[in-house]
């Protein structure tokens, strides 16, 4: 599946995306806001070229990211055998099969192109991969830009800059994460210029939490865990908490946060359990130089060197964990 694919530069990469066709974007699961922005940012472009596209992912788009969905597209969930009529394929930040889900397996002959900016992945397409950019945000305006200097987009509209602007704020963390670039900020600058709600999407990412997600938080913290002289810090949500504080995968999204906030951890990560079932989801991060995608590629993963995800299957939540401190340590002792 790695033989054959073409990596596209930005002019090859338009002129694939001019072609007629109706298209299909899909995105990862339990999707963030780079995701859900980009799709939808695409989505935008591709309707002012007067090409027909549906988005489409394994989940729905979360309730607090659904402001870059409205009054464009319902639900993005679509069942297998289900008749859409797409032409064509185009994933969008998704870096690897694995997180596409359901959608890969029912997908997989008719995607044509990948867009993302990880670093690490598998790739499964024709691609346009950029790991300098901080979000697949800055792509996608990088596309809207060109298409628009060559006249096949007649305007850069504002869904396009909203969508564009949150999907970078979400994957730098508001611009304080270390994938935050000179060019980055010079983007922001832009989509401030052209109007994009800074202080609105800012607010709904960061500042407007629900109840459950307050609930998971707590729980997160009571959990917390130090590990290898404080270096390692670790939060779980086995099934039961999850049962019994009534949580999604959803609601789970920040618990990461928690870890995170430690003073002293170089390394932070989060293991729930959503199903009972003894299959676990992990979110990753580093506050230094040391990879966490290296460690999340060993259980299946991947992602950036300082914020990466994996899925993992163990006898327990409890197993889970130390299957991840374990990793980690041994990655820390063979870079020093």
């Amino acid at each position: 599946m790695l033989n054959n694919f073409v990596s596209l530069d930005m002019d090859a990469l338009c002129n694939r995306l001019c072609e007629n066709k109706k298209t299909l974007i899909i995105y990862h699961e339990r999707s963030d806001a780079d995701a859900v922005g980009s799709a939808f940012a695409l989505k935008e472009i591709f309707r002012l070229m007067g090409i027909f596209s549906m988005c489409a992912c394994a989940d729905e788009v979360p309730e607090r990211l659904k402001f870059l969905s409205e009054d464009t597209q319902g639900s993005v969930v679509i069942e297998d055998g289900m008749s859409i009529g797409h032409e064509r394929v185009i994933s969008v930040d998704s870096a690897s099969p694995s997180q596409l889900g359901v959608l890969f397996d029912m997908l997989r002959k008719d995607i044509d192109l990948m867009i993302d900016h990880h670093g690490t992945g598998t790739i499964y397409a024709d691609n346009y991969i950029d790991a300098t950019a901080s979000a697949t945000g800055e792509i996608i305006f990088e596309i809207a830009k060109t298409l628009y200097a060559q006249g096949r987009l007649p305007i850069i509209t504002p869904r396009i800059i909203n969508c564009v602007y949150a999907a970078i704020s979400s994957d730098t963390g508001g611009f304080r994460f270390a994938n935050v670039t000179p060019r980055t900020h010079r983007i922001a600058a832009e989509l401030l210029e052209a109007g994009a709600e800074s202080a609105r999407i800012n607010h709904i990412l960061f500042n407007s939490k629900t109840k459950k997600q307050m609930s998971a938080e707590g729980e997160a913290a009571r959990r917390l865990k130090l590990h290898y002289d404080g270096r390692i810090a670790s939060v779980t949500i086995p099934y039961s908490s999850v049962q019994s504080l009534g949580l999604c995968d959803e609601n789970m999204e920040t618990v990461i946060e928690i870890p995170r906030s430690v003073g002293g951890v170089e390394v932070a990560f989060s293991v729930r359990q959503s199903e009972p079932k003894p299959f676990f989801r992990v979110s990753m991060r580093s506050s230094t130089d040391f990879d966490v995608s290296a460690v999340c590629r060993i259980f299946g993963g991947g992602g950036h060197m300082r914020a990466s995800g994996c899925s993992l299957e163990a006898s327990g939540i409890e197993q889970a964990e130390q299957m991840l401190v374990d990793a980690i340590i041994r990655q820390m002792e063979k870079s020093n």
